[in-house]
């Protein structure tokens, strides 16, 4: 006899999670007990749904299981060691399933908007907010995460561990935020949301441990556009990731090699994530207030819409990095805006903009890489291998390190001929 398929159990608890996951941190005020009451929540899931079938209110169902049934755990305790402190189990005395049912839009809202704002504390490394809001808001196992980080588990796990304690000891406040305070949180939690996805996205293998942290990445997008629908630079965060993660599977080869943008089969393309992504740029571009993510779309977006690469505008991709140069500055964004000066200007004019950042970028792959290409092209092969050497070693995936020795290769053989 063949088990029962509980897949759509999981389906509903993994969406049901940052709700829930927010709203037990409200009533308790810690990460440990707000995350052993989900997980006891989902044990009484996986135990009453199959026979009767999930509640009418997932969400509140799960809320008031997980909240009674840890309360009940904290009293057997108490026999032999009192309750935490008064202000440390906050709101017990709602614990009716009919109140929980009536949280309206906006208390959840602040819920996980305060969850996620917790999960990428300024005291706290980038590293470790990733893999707490994977743990913590999206449930994912330590190990996975471990395994798309290249550490051990132990390590992981300690990792979380000194996360939860620096927060702890931050003692971060549990009221509702003002106006102000949620966009400076929205703020922060949109970076650490493309943080997600970047690490996945540095992974050019759609097989790769690190590629589901792009699906995580939008998929925490989203939750956070649903929550804030009228964003513009939400919807710019959430398109910019679309548009990006639509070439994934066109990004090697079959030898597991890197296909430059320009070599990618644009018949491949994901289009209807494509098409996604322009209409909440198109929206995103009627508030009339553009910021950094919607920038960085609308160059996505340039060459989505390009048929072939010859139709690239690249002047105009070009103007949208000087104007993202100058509302958010960084050796990075004139990094790329000097590849589009190469298109349109030719390989010197854009090498004399990168050659002032090779201290800021001294560690960065990309620069290396590009800074190469560039020699390449202006026929300076004995720089430009110096370059590739150090791209090389900074490669951080496989692929990268092959595409550099793949032009190698490249200059090797011309200078034989």
């Amino acid at each position: 006899m063949q088990p029962p398929d509980l897949t759509w159990i999981d389906s509903k608890l993994t969406a049901s999670r940052p709700r829930v996951m927010a709203a037990l941190l409200r009533y308790f005020r810690d990460l440990d007990l707000a995350e052993e009451a989900f997980q006891e929540a989902c044990l009484r899931a996986l135990k009453n749904w199959p026979e009767n079938g999930p509640p009418r209110n997932v969400e509140g169902w799960l809320i008031t299981v997980g909240r009674n049934l840890t309360l009940d755990v904290l009293k057997r305790e108490a026999r032999t060691a009192g309750l935490p402190p008064e202000d440390v189990l906050s709101n017990v005395e709602d614990a009716e399933p009919d109140l929980v049912e009536r949280l309206d839009t906006v208390d959840y809202r602040d819920d996980i908007l305060r969850l996620l704002f917790i999960c990428c504390h300024p005291d706290l490394p980038a590293t470790q907010q990733i893999a707490l809001a994977l743990r913590i808001v999206s449930g994912i196992p330590v190990g996975d995460i471990a395994r798309a980080f290249l550490v051990g588990e132990h390590a992981m796990r300690q990792r979380i561990t000194r996360a939860k304690a620096t927060i702890a000891d931050a003692g971060v406040p549990f009221e509702t935020p003002d106006q102000a305070e949620r966009e400076n949180r929205l703020s922060a939690v949109s970076a650490m949301i493309y943080l997600v996805f970047s690490e996945g996205y540095s992974d050019p293998d759609p097989a790769g441990e690190r590629s589901g942290l792009c699906h995580e990445g939008i998929r925490l997008a989203r939750l956070l556009l649903r929550m804030f629908p009228s964003d513009p630079e939400l919807m710019g965060l959430l398109a910019l990731m679309l548009l990006q993660h639509s070439r994934q599977d066109t990004r090697v080869d079959a030898n597991g090699l890197l296909v430059l943008l320009e070599d990618q089969d644009r018949s491949r393309w994901n289009r209807p994530m494509i098409a996604e992504a322009l209409v909440l740029i198109d929206k995103a571009m009627l508030r009339r207030g553009p910021g950094p993510y919607q920038i960085q779309a609308a160059i996505a977006a340039l060459h989505a819409r390009a048929a072939t690469p010859e139709d690239t505008d690249w002047k105009e991709i070009e103007q949208l990095y000087a104007a993202l140069e100058r509302r958010s500055p960084s050796p990075v964004v004139t990094l790329n805006r000097a590849v589009a000066v190469s298109k349109t200007e030719g390989a010197a004019a854009a090498l004399q903009m990168i050659e002032p950042l090779a201290v800021k970028l001294r560690e960065y792959f990309y620069y290396h890489g590009a800074r190469g290409a560039l020699l390449k092209q202006l026929g300076r092969t004995s720089e430009a291998r110096c370059a590739f050497d150090q791209a090389i070693a900074l490669a951080g995936t496989v692929a990268e390190a092959a595409h550099i020795r793949q032009q190698l290769d490249q200059m090797t053989g011309l200078e034989k001929n």
